[in-house]
């Protein structure tokens, strides 16, 4: 169980898995603040509870649903004045179903057989900020970046995961770098993706170990 309850958007189009999810969730202490069985739902509670100042914390969020798919609706929400952290949630492992989820600004990318206690770890960081990957996702990313020195970071790689190492979170290292906070999240993808990593301390501890920072 995580200190501070959540406030969540489920966005799945199948009823029974909401309420098993939303039955995990509550167990957790955290609130289902509404329910949507499509992106375009997905992307109308949130701008609605926006709207009324009751941003939610996190919106976990399915690929495969009828009209607007998951990905279009993170991309919306990504993209939105205040953007809310998108937690994919799904069944599908496939390269390209992962890219284009991380590209369109997914937070994190999970499996729907991932356990409950890793689930809640995970939702807890991505609506910190912080990235969060199933082994399967930060595979198929390390794949897709891989060059013949895969473990050489660019100098705006470095200087985000120097941020990072100072505590910053997503948000404050976009402020002070004058980016958006869905480029940090980019950067921090490759970052994991070169080192082989899945998380952000990890990442640090691996590139002071190679003298990267």
């Amino acid at each position: 169980m995580t200190a501070e309850p959540l406030r969540i958007v489920l966005a799945d189009d199948h009823p029974i898995f909401r309420s098993g999810l939303r039955a995990v969730l509550e167990g957790a202490g955290h609130r289902v603040v509404a329910e949507a069985g499509s992106g375009d739902e997905a992307v109308s509670r949130v701008e609605r509870l926006v709207s009324e100042g009751q941003r939610p914390d996190l919106v976990l969020m399915d690929l495969r649903m009828p009209g607007t798919d998951g990905v279009s609706a993170t991309r919306i929400l990504a993209a939105a004045d205040q953007p809310v952290p998108v937690l994919v949630l799904t069944t599908y492992d496939t390269d390209s179903a992962i890219l284009r989820a991380i590209e369109a600004g997914a937070t994190g990318y999970l499996l729907k057989d991932t356990p409950a206690p890793q689930l809640l770890e995970a939702i807890a960081s991505a609506a910190s900020g912080r990235t969060t990957l199933a082994p399967a996702a930060a595979s198929v990313l390390a794949s897709s970046l891989r060059g013949p020195r895969p473990e050489e970071l660019t100098g705006r790689e470095l200087e985000v995961l120097r941020l990072v190492a100072e505590g910053l979170s997503n948000s404050q290292i976009g402020t002070r770098l004058s980016i958006a906070e869905s480029t940090v999240k980019s950067h921090l993808l490759r970052v994991f993706a070169k080192l082989g990593v899945d998380d952000r301390t990890r990442a640090v501890t691996l590139a002071l170990e190679r003298g990267l920072l």
